[in-house]
């Protein structure tokens, strides 16, 4: 079996509601209409059925719930994703072997709530976050209760990119170019959110925490020298009026705590990339992921592009099934029939 650890969807009565608030949702709606396989349950089988074995844990795709809702609102947002993404798990275990739930990261009481309603009302394996909260990075300590949460339940969070083209390339700008926001700006966001949490400390409090990060950890694994040497001389480059800065009260070397998070396989096909991902993270830590349906074919070519690569990569049998199948397993606490 093959288990897909990053996949999304919409759920129908989810979109249904997306729709309804076009002031903020204008171009995901718009991408809606060109990738159907969001919404529409056949299509998506169909391609499914093109690869035997093949399963996915649901997650709601991008823009995050705070960045479509505000705060008395988001909450509801959050009900309708997760009811929604347990109802299709429950209806179709062939098809899907869990999902992650969705928060209102803009409302923490009612973040709270959600994670405990998911997890242990619906039987939600875990939570997704985004890398920043409408702009606030997560190392902020109101967030600090959720890494506590899910430390204490033993299971993952899925960390996934967020960015827009608001966001400029340059400070004279007010627009990201040529989706510069995108291509280079969500590996950037991902890095940067397993940064900041790093140096918050919050592995040496939850050593036992685990956050999965989509597309193999981003660019953490290629420069993997300047986040090992380079951030071993942290603070050489800062001058004595922003050591504020660069202070820290990391009990390690900050690259070990960068090979605590585990990572997803959805690198779009590239076979260097994912050689350099396995190389940094360790086979116990990269899970199947394809990041299923954004990509030109609308849902199968990721999915072959992912498995491509996985068996052209020079692995033992088990380490393979490690990825495919085992890792999931272990870190969603999967029963043997799912």
């Amino acid at each position: 079996m093959k288990i897909d650890i990053f996949p999304h969807i919409f759920p129908r009565t989810f979109n249904d509601k997306m729709m309804s608030i076009p002031e903020r949702a204008g171009n995901m709606q718009k991408r809606v209409r060109e990738i159907p396989v969001m919404v529409d349950l056949d299509l998506r089988f169909r391609i499914m059925d093109q690869f035997p074995g093949y399963r996915q844990v649901l997650t709601l795709a991008s823009p995050p719930l705070e960045a479509l809702m505000e705060s008395k609102d988001s909450p509801e947002l959050a009900r309708i994703a997760n009811d929604g993404m347990a109802e299709l798990v429950a209806k179709h275990p062939d098809r899907f072997v869990a999902f992650s739930a969705s928060l209102p990261m803009n409302n923490m009481d009612a973040c709270m709530k959600e994670v405990d309603r998911s997890i242990n009302q619906l039987g939600a394996k875990g939570v997704q976050v985004f890398s920043n909260v409408n702009g606030h990075p997560l190392d902020e300590p109101q967030f600090l209760p959720l890494f506590e949460r899910m430390a204490q339940l033993d299971l993952p969070m899925w960390l996934h990119p967020a960015r827009p083209s608001s966001f400029p390339d340059y400070a004279v700008e007010k627009k990201s170019r040529y989706e510069m926001w995108w291509v280079f700006g969500w590996p950037y966001e991902t890095s940067v959110a397993m940064g900041r949490i790093v140096f918050a400390g919050i592995f040496d409090r939850f050593p036992d925490l685990k956050i999965i990060t989509h597309h193999l950890g981003a660019m953490i694994p290629y420069f993997e020298g300047r986040v090992g040497a380079g951030l071993d001389q942290l603070g050489a480059r800062t001058p004595d009026s922003e050591r504020e800065l660069v202070q820290h009260k990391l009990k390690g070397r900050p690259i070990d705590y960068f090979r605590m998070f585990y990572a997803d396989t959805a690198l779009f096909g590239a076979v260097g990339a994912t050689e350099c991902g396995l190389a940094f993270f360790g086979i116990d830590r990269v899970l199947f992921g394809t990041d299923m349906p954004f990509d030109p074919e609308k849902g199968p070519g990721f999915i072959r592009e992912t498995i491509r690569v996985m068996e052209s990569i020079t692995l033992a049998p088990s380490d393979r099934q490690k990825i495919y199948e085992g890792n999931a397993r272990r870190l969603l606490k999967l029963p043997a029939d799912r």
